[in-house]
């Protein structure tokens, strides 16, 4: 095997600040570019790792945390005023899924620390989650390479909205039965 799952993940975080550069330098098109790279080492990484038995304890942490990254960078850059973006995600929209991202890993963290090392699966609920909130992020990205909105992007936005949400209070509810589950 040439590259290993754990290497296309550390290459798709190295992609993230060329995204960020492109965004605030307005190059729509190179943004895009560099974030459907992301999105097929993210792809592949997990293929390569399921299909040659290759998943790793690091990979488990790099893998999401590269993830959150993407997301976090995309979502807060293209909610910024200041870059003169004709389509922006919208800040109660970001506050949201950063939000949920910072819970989860602030209570995964405190749980780890208190009852002990845990691996929290993602449900397919968290999954849909991310996959719903990178097309939300794909399709403001093409609404600013195209100049205007594109077709169902409030729709995308509202979608987005209810996953983080559902997924989010989803976690939390999975963590609070596990503390309970522990302290019995």
């Amino acid at each position: 095997m040439i590259i290993s799952p754990n290497q296309l993940t550390m290459i798709r975080m190295a992609l993230i600040p060329f995204l960020a550069v492109s965004l605030v330098y307005g190059r729509m098109g190179a943004a895009i570019a560099i974030f459907i790279a992301a999105g097929i080492t993210d792809m592949l990484d997990g293929l390569i790792a399921r299909h040659y038995g290759k998943q790793t304890n690091l990979g488990v942490l790099l893998d999401p945390m590269a993830d959150k990254l993407l997301l976090a960078t995309s979502f807060t850059l293209l909610t910024l005023q200041d870059l003169g973006l004709a389509v922006k995600i919208p800040l109660w929209l970001t506050i949201a899924v950063i939000g949920r991202d910072i819970l989860l890993v602030l209570g995964a963290l405190v749980f780890n620390l208190t009852v002990g090392n845990k691996a929290f699966v993602p449900s397919w609920l968290g999954k849909s989650t991310t996959v719903v909130q990178l097309g939300l992020i794909m399709m403001v990205l093409v609404s600013n390479y195209i100049g205007e909105r594109v077709a169902f992007l409030d729709l995308a936005m509202f979608v987005t909205l209810v996953l983080t949400i559902s997924s989010g209070t989803h976690y939390m509810l999975q963590g609070m039965k596990m503390t309970s589950e522990d302290f019995d």
